[in-house]
């Protein structure tokens, strides 16, 4: 989103070191567009997990994950109220779910040490008192709301333009906020989703990686299910019932958070000439499929919420049912604010992947734009090297949902008499043709023409160039499945030897 550029092209998948990759540093983040044109640019939380610094002027509180309960000691562990082996399978982060609660008196059940909060990242911790819901510190969602409000008071009353980005943590796991977001839903009031018996039988996200143990291998959306079922003694309904209640808690309190940004923008001289836009990184599985975890090409982690309020352009309430995509918020903003297209450092660097939404805009109601008809979503398998096409992708249009796992396993769903994703249309013959298309689409999509086949340093094995070798001669995929075997590579290149001997 930040930088405008898709996995594919920038070469960057996972978590490597964003800055250190050569598209990427010779292309201008949104921020360092912003600030290249005169803008004050400054930010605070989790925007680009803080290896971002020096694209901002300014920035208030680094990203704090917390709050974790703590053994006393170096330990960070589960919520107290969370029930084996949930808590103990998945630890301080995704195991962690329930209320800021005073710990006097608690102790931890692995060393006998009085447990007491913390918060903060991985490389600094700080403890955080909770007595009570009015007699606690603030939690770091709360601190950089109280930054930005701080900011935007004082930028009311100045002349230079500004670019602010503030990253909140909630609701990404530990799912832990004050006491009264909880009160605000009680259990018996939560619904359930719609869940299907079996539903995840005909589907494919459990095969990727499946020989590792680790957290990078298997499906660890449906481990983490099942290991909640099982510390709820296997009612399956309490279980979800106890997550949901955390995850509405947790987007609750971002909700008041970001009223009382909106509040500053309202009653001061910003609110006509200030556009905000508020969204996501990911969606969250509640169930659906047996899946309890972000990191899944289905609807329920890949949609998300993307609110644009611009002054003189949007119109209050309207929605427009184009599918989009992040990478399209960074021209959209240049638009808006009439800046350069030109985001290259130099020649090294890669034009912007996305398409302005000012059209969809202004006219909501018709589909009078020039980017593609799906959207494409990447999903990078845990790797020491990242190609294109060994990666996860699904394609989204109006109707349909396309997903091709690295493995070459496929799921295709009709989203008009199927919105919940529950019936895999791949193995039916009548859908060979939408199939085909699809495969067509994504390899056009991510052609290896956006990049630089050498940018990306260390060991290339055999796998690798194979990869190389498909992107390069497509053509070579003689079955039309999508993916390169070695008696197609020997084949093909055996034509290709031959008619240069001629």
């Amino acid at each position: 989103m930040m930088t405008g550029l898709y996995p594919h092209t920038s070469r960057c998948y996972g978590f490597e070191a964003w800055d250190k990759i050569e598209i990427l540093n010779s292309s201008r983040t949104m921020m360092d567009h912003f600030r290249k044109n005169g803008y004050h640019v400054l930010g605070t939380g989790k925007v680009m997990h803080n290896r971002d610094s020096q694209e901002w002027e300014e920035y208030g509180h680094l990203v704090d994950y917390g709050p974790f309960a703590n053994d006393g000691g170096d330990k960070d562990i589960a919520h107290p109220d969370v029930p084996a082996p949930f808590s103990e399978d998945f630890g301080p982060v995704d195991g962690s779910f329930g209320p800021l609660k005073d710990l006097n008196g608690v102790r931890s059940t692995l060393n006998g040490k009085p447990l007491v909060w913390r918060t903060g990242n991985w490389k600094k911790k700080r403890e955080l008192h909770y007595g009570s819901d009015t007699d606690r510190d603030p939690t770091g969602d709360e601190l950089n709301a109280e930054w930005a409000v701080k900011q935007l008071r004082l930028l009311a009353h100045k002349e230079q333009p500004f670019f602010m980005g503030v990253g909140f943590v909630r609701p990404h796991t530990p799912l832990i906020v004050p006491k009264k977001y909880f009160d605000k839903f009680p259990l018996e009031s939560i619904s359930l989703p719609l869940i299907k018996g079996q539903d995840a039988k005909d589907t494919f996200k459990h095969t990727l990686n499946a020989e590792q143990p680790d957290d990078r291998g298997g499906d660890r959306g449906t481990k983490m299910h099942d290991s909640l079922v099982k510390s709820f003694k296997g009612d399956k309904d309490l279980a979800l019932r106890k997550f949901i209640q955390a995850y509405l808690a947790s987007i609750a309190s971002v909700d008041d958070l970001l009223g009382d940004i909106l509040d500053v923008v309202d009653n001061t001289s910003l609110k006509n000439n200030t556009i905000i836009i508020f969204t996501s990184d990911h969606g969250w599985g509640m169930g659906e499929k047996n899946y309890l975890y972000k990191n899944s090409l289905w609807n329920e982690s890949t949609r998300i919420p993307l609110i644009i309020k611009s002054p003189g352009s949007s119109q209050p309430g309207t929605v427009s049912k184009v599918p989009v995509s992040l990478i399209d918020i960074y021209p959209t903003l240049i638009d808006l604010c009439g800046l350069p297209k030109n985001t290259l450092k130099n020649d090294k660097g890669r034009n912007l992947d996305g398409f302005s939404l000012l059209p969809l805009i202004q006219k909501p109601n018709e589909n009078n734009w020039e980017g593609p008809k799906s959207v494409l979503t990447a999903m990078y398998n845990w790797s020491t090297e990242y190609t294109p096409n060994q990666q996860s992708y699904a394609l989204k249009n109006k109707q349909w949902r396309y997903i091709r796992y690295s493995n070459g396993k496929e799921e295709l769903y009709d989203l008009m008499t199927d919105p919940k994703e529950w019936q895999n249309l791949v193995g039916l013959s009548k859908y060979k043709n939408q199939i085909n298309a699809f495969r067509k689409e994504l390899l056009l999509r991510i052609s290896s023409k956006s990049f630089n086949a050498q940018s990306s340093a260390g060991k290339k094995d055999a796998d690798f160039w194979k990869a190389k070798f498909f992107e390069k001669y497509p053509e070579a995929d003689t079955n039309k499945d999508g993916q390169l075997s070695w008696k197609e590579h020997r084949l093909h290149k055996a034509k290709l030897d031959s008619s240069k001997s001629k």
